[in-house]
């Protein structure tokens, strides 16, 4: 039986289970505990392993994390973008360059949904780039608003705005209860980035 499983073979139904999506979700992971965007990537893997097609767009975010390298291994099933340009970001004060890399992603986020490429888009960080002010609430709607039936659409970020979260079919918050940072240790490599 577990051998079944793990070759993607369903013997209660004699069928493989890899291919398409028929009804997508809409999936938010958001809060202030860690964990949100290693959930969407964790969705990913398992999306991969199921032969399904997945575009990740990461915004407020560059550089090379621990997890870029580790998906460039799956690249035949996951395509990973970043649409940040590493600069601190204050809320309330963001420069025209951030601003228009957002636009930038969502714009791309768009263009792959509607291409219908991806059974799986990740929005990684998005709900961060509304509270920063770099994307507006109407625009994420929009995008909620035209996302076709068979794609699953993943939100994360903390302070997801409540309207997001009523037309999401899964929200989960991560909340922090106790974090290494507290002791003074820093992100560590292949762990936290």
């Amino acid at each position: 039986m577990i051998k079944d499983q793990l070759s993607g073979f369903n013997s209660t139904k004699g069928e493989i289970l890899t291919g398409k999506l028929e009804d997508g979700l809409v999936q938010v992971y958001t809060g202030d505990g860690k964990g949100k965007t290693t959930a969407a990537l964790g969705l990913a893997v398992r999306a991969a392993g199921r032969d399904l097609d997945i575009f990740i767009g990461q915004f407020m975010k560059s550089g090379n994390y621990g997890e870029h390298i580790a998906l460039r291994r799956l690249q035949d099933h996951i395509r990973i973008e970043q649409f940040g340009d590493g600069d601190f970001q204050l809320k309330g004060e963001p420069s025209e360059k951030q601003v228009k890399k957002a636009k930038e992603g969502l714009r791309k986020i768009r263009e792959e949904m509607k291409s219908r490429d991806h059974d799986m888009i990740i929005a990684d960080e998005m709900c961060v780039a509304h509270h920063f002010d770099l994307l507006s609430l109407e625009s994420i709607i929009e995008l909620l608003s035209d996302k076709p039936e068979e794609v699953e659409l993943i939100f994360t970020g903390r302070k997801a705005p409540d309207e997001v979260i009523e037309r999401a079919d899964l929200v989960t918050e991560m909340k922090e209860i106790k974090h290494p940072y507290q002791k003074g240790i820093e992100a560590r490599e292949g762990i936290e980035r």
